[in-house]
């Protein structure tokens, strides 16, 4: 398999999640769609690496990750504070400030 197998790989996924994010209306999906952007993202990555012979990609893959662990425990903390506050995980009631 070549390079462009996996960027089109790639790049069907980051459409998925794309289009996710436009589509879905629970903020858990949506956080999941976001996720697999990001996955998207690291296989484009490291198929360059790998296409290059470089560790430079693999490196950037390995920080992503770390901030998307990150991003994931925020994000389910705000999940979880909107949930109690408002039992629902619907976007369209998060938008309002007062509680």
């Amino acid at each position: 398999m070549g390079l462009h197998h996996y960027l089109i790989l790639s790049a069907l996924l980051f459409a998925v999640g794309a289009a996710g994010v436009i589509v879905k209306k629970n903020i858990i999906a949506i956080f999941l769609c976001i996720e697999l952007m990001l996955n998207a993202a690291n296989l484009s990555f490291v198929a360059f690496s790998r296409y290059l012979d470089q560790v430079h990609g693999q490196i950037f893959v390995f920080f992503v990750m770390v901030v998307a662990a990150a991003e994931a425990a925020v994000g389910l903390a705000i999940t979880i504070t909107l949930y109690r506050n408002r039992r629902t995980l619907n976007v369209d009631d998060a938008d309002l400030m007062k509680w």
